[in-house]
Formats: C-alpha cells, structure tokens, sequence
C-alpha cells in the first residue's frame, strides 16, 4: 500500500474541530492513515506548507442524473457549442455551460475539489436512467433522491387514511427500488394537481382528485422517514416555487412539520414577499429568525447567479407558468405516467432586471442570517439557479464583505434600495466554509467516510494556494486527490477515476411488494419487478463501488 505524505499543510477539519491546525496527513487507496512507523512506507512527500488543505467537498443538490438533465443536454445545442468554443476540448470530448454532459460535470467538480455529488431529484421510473448517467459522471461520488408526493399509489393511501406503518413500508421499499439515498418531495401534490387542470396547490388547499392537502404528504413523508431512521430528513420544495409571497408558506411549512426534521431545499426560490411598488420583496430575514429558531430544519440556499443558464425542475406546474420567460424561447413540459411530470426551460438572469437581482440579494442575505453553518449548504440548485461552476465566485462574495458591497452597487439600483444586504457585515471564515460544503453536508446525509479528513476517512483531501483572492483560490485547487490518487492539479484533470453510489437499505415488511404487484398489474405498463434497480446494474463492470449505509432500523 502506498502512502502519500502532505507535509505541513493548514487544516481545516471542522467533523474532527481542527480549525486552521498546521498538521501533516498521510494518504492511502484505503483512506487516511497514521503517520507510518517506518518513514520507508511513505512513497511520495509533498510540501503543502502555506497551503489550505480541507477534505473533498459536497454538493448536496445538484442536478447531474435523470430524464430532465437529459432533456436539457438535447434541447440546448447551442450551449455546448459556445463551451467548445470558450474553453475548447475537453478529455474525452465533454462540453456544456449550463447543461454540461455526464463526463464534463465530472470534470469540473474535480477541478473545483469536488469529490462527491448528490442528484436530488429522481424519479423511480427513471432511475435506471439516472444511475445510468451519474455512472457516466467520472471521479465523484454520487447518490440520488428519490421523488415522491406526487405518485398516484402514495396519494391513494393517503386519500384513504393508511396505516402509517404501510407508507413507511412504500417509502424503504422506494429506496431500496430505486437504490436511493434519500427521499424528496417536489411542489408535494401539486404536479399530480396539475395533470388535473389546477394552477396551483397552497398548503392547505386539497388535490381535486384524492382530496389530500401538501400539507397531508409532508408530515407522512417526514414521519415515514424518521421512523425509519434515515439519516437525511424529507427532502422539501415546497409549494408556490418562485411566487410572490410564498415566504408565507414557508414559514406556514416549518410551523407545520411542527418539531420534525426536515430539509428546505433551494430555500432562496422560497423566500419572496409582495411589499413595495413592483409587489416583489424579499422574505429572507423572517424565514431565517425561523430557522435559527428550529434546529429540526435545515437548509440549503440554490443560490441565483448572474448569466445564462437553464432552469430543469420536476415541478411541472410552476415550469409551465414560468415558461413565458424562457430565454432563448424553449421548453419542455411533460407528464410522467403515475409518477409525476417535469419541465425544462432556458433562462437568463439579469443584474439589471429588478426581479433577478433582488433574487441575487434574496439568497445572500439567507446565508448571511443563517446562523448555523452546519444547518445551511451552499447550492445554486444546479443549474436552476446558476451553473455549479459559478461557485468560488460566490464563495468569495460570502467571504469578502467589500467584493459583496460593489457588486451590490452594480445592481439594478431599485433592487439595491430594497435589500438590506447592505447592512449585513458578516463574513465567513475558512471554518465555515469547510462546515458549508465538506462537513455539514456529510453529516446531514449520513457520509461517515466523506466530508473529513480523520483516521479512516476516504482520501479525498483538496489542497489550496492560500490566496487572498477567494475566487481564484476556490476556482482552481493546487492539489485533489480522490481516494488517494491525484486526479487534478492546478485546476487540470490528471486522472479518471470512477467514484461510488451510496445509497440505503432500511427494513421493510414485504407484504407491500404484494400490494405494489398488484397495483403495476391494473395501472401500470411495466411490471412492478422492471422498476427496481439492481446491485449489478450499479457496481459491475467497473462502473463504481456501491455504499449501503446503514439506518436506525437496519442496513
């Protein structure tokens, strides 16, 4: 076994409470060892001496797998031909900005120091598919979500008041079907309201068709879950995604989940008030004094950057109204059997459209006032918000008060008058950030191995040039290593490696399997069996290790 040596690097390790420590690590195919005995069994020494070293890090919602991805990669030539233009070939021949392809996604999160990436939005009857892509996705590790409130067999249950322990069973089943890791929920009842002519679904207001209100599928799901003991809590967007006034619902979301737990995902899109002129405002600072105050929630922000890009969502009903401002004029809306639906329509951010920049400020101002970074993540809901390419350049604006207060200046000056970004004086530390994107993130999903840099941990460890210019110290890593080998070095591609898919295994009663047969039989065109995912389909022919974590109720 061969061991690399990192000699005299300052360490960021917050899983471990190492906060800026100049300390030496050793690095191995097996993970993170102890400094070797015999100095012979180092085999290559590396003097990091002034440079920042953190583990790997973590994006936990980015949409890189699955129908809508592919959607956008096939409606969008003209994004991949201006990135071969940009910035030319890349190995193996990947392009895209906004909707880059399988390989060049994992090309750029390790050139970022990216080792591991969560797809949060599967559906079952396309996981196939998205396995298949994020097996397609080089270097990182990778994991998926899988999607439910909206499919018709959870909503027959819950119209006719089953028994809590059957929908636990359907939601350990999903995840082991679909070989998932988590559970998400998308605009929860309204994409199945949609296919039934509603325009929308508040929390309180019923499914014309089952008579079950969002407000029923949350806490079902979310207890689902924590009966189950899943590290990762049910995955929320909520309802009214991008509506003024749905800061309202928000808070009217944390109140009803009433102690718990629960993620709020791209939280930014979910923070809008209607005061002042243009009857758009933000809602950030109410939103943010709720979550300080429920350590049940978590969050994390989807971020709004400035530029093109493309907004690829399974909430249907709020892709359609949204589709009049595609920019260029594109979309796709589709439904999706029994399941659900998604929607896929370009989009460009301006810092002088009132409206865009005051979603700008919306986001900062939620990671500003978030008080606990290991209970807030930074996402830009690749690529809904922003490609995940843009993120040095926010870390730097999270970082660097000045930076942020003169890009505020260069804003739509309307907007500008309406935020109090301005006010705000924090800014994070080194610290933090490794608690934002490495550790915290580790934590919430249950990665015991990823996120840290302790004895036993995966040797996924990035070394920075510790450059007082956040964006170009985060924008190209000196050093990145993946299980123990380098694959990139000043911001360049080195090696290819295949990362692992993690995933959970809770208990089940199979008696539902029994009930899911018989429901494919009469309503569906596939057989119950065709849906699931195997072990082999993931883990052989080299495409990657499988990962069971273990639950509260069993592996």
């Amino acid at each position: 076994m061969s061991i690399i040596e990192l000699r005299g690097g300052t360490v960021y390790d917050p899983a471990n409470g190492v906060d800026g420590e100049r300390r030496d690590l050793y690095l191995s195919s097996e993970g993170i060892v102890a400094k070797p005995d015999d100095p012979k069994r180092v085999t290559e020494s590396i003097d990091v001496s002034g440079c920042v070293v953190m583990a790997g890090a973590i994006d936990i919602h980015t949409h890189i797998g699955g129908g809508k991805v592919t959607i956008a990669r096939m409606m969008l030539p003209e994004d991949h031909l201006r990135d071969l233009t940009t910035r030319g070939q890349h190995p193996r021949l990947g392009c895209g900005h906004a909707a880059p392809s399988t390989l060049t996604t994992g090309y750029r999160y390790a050139e970022l120091g990216y080792t591991a990436c969560f797809e949060p939005a599967m559906l079952p009857a396309n996981a196939r598919q998205a396995h298949m892509e994020m097996a397609d996705t080089p270097i990182v590790d990778k994991g998926a979500y899988a999607l439910l409130g909206n499919d018709d067999f959870l909503l027959r249950m819950l119209a006719k008041k089953a028994d809590k322990a059957l929908i636990r069973d359907y939601v350990a089943w999903t995840l082991k079907a679909t070989q998932a890791l988590a559970i998400k929920v998308v605009n929860p009842g309204g994409i199945n309201a949609f296919k039934f002519n509603q325009r929308k679904l508040d929390l309180d207001e019923e499914n014309s068709a089952y008579g079950v209100t969002p407000r029923e599928i949350l806490i079902a799901l979310a207890e689902g879950i924590q009966a189950l003991g899943l590290s990762h809590p049910l995955h929320i967007h909520g309802c009214n995604l991008g509506v003024p006034g749905n800061a309202e619902t928000t808070l009217a979301t944390i109140a009803a989940l009433d102690g718990r737990p629960a993620h709020l995902t791209h939280i930014q899109f979910h923070s809008y008030g209607t005061e002042g002129d243009k009857h758009f405002s933000s809602g950030a600072a109410a939103i943010a004094e709720l979550v300080n105050a429920h350590r049940n929630i978590s969050v994390d922000v989807g971020q709004v950057m400035f530029g093109q890009t493309v907004t690829e969502s399974g909430d249907s009903m709020r892709q359609y109204a949204g589709s009049a401002f595609a920019d260029p004029k594109k979309r796709v809306v589709m439904d999706i059997e029994c399941d659900a639906g998604c929607g896929v329509v370009p989009f460009k951010y301006k810092d002088q459209n009132f409206v865009n920049a005051l979603q700008w400020t919306i986001g900062l101002e939620m990671f500003l006032s978030v008080r606990d970074p290991w209970r807030i993540f930074l996402t830009t809901d690749h690529p809904n918000g922003a490609p995940f390419t843009s993120y040095p350049h926010l870390i730097k604006l999270l970082m660097d008060r000045s930076f942020r207060n003169d890009m505020l200046g260069t804003i739509s000056k309307d907007a500008a008058a309406a935020t109090t970004l301005g006010s705000l004086d924090r800014e994070y530390s080194l610290y933090e950030i490794a608690i934002m994107t490495r550790a915290g993130p580790a934590k919430t999903l249950g990665l015991t191995r990823l996120g840290q840099l302790g004895i036993g941990a995966r040797a996924d460890v990035v070394v920075y040039n510790d450059d007082p210019d956040r964006e170009r110290m985060f924008g190209k890593p000196r050093l990145v290593y993946k299980d123990g080998a380098l694959v990139a070095k000043d911001g360049k591609i080195v090696a290819v490696p295949r990362g692992a898919t993690h995933v959970v295994r809770p208990d089940y009663d199979p008696g539902i399997e029994k009930q899911l047969d018989q429901y494919f039989d009469r309503y569906m065109t596939v057989k119950c069996a065709n849906l699931m995912v195997g072990d082999d389909e993931i883990a052989d022919g080299g495409r990657g290790e499988l990962v069971i974590h273990e639950t509260a109720r069993g592996a």
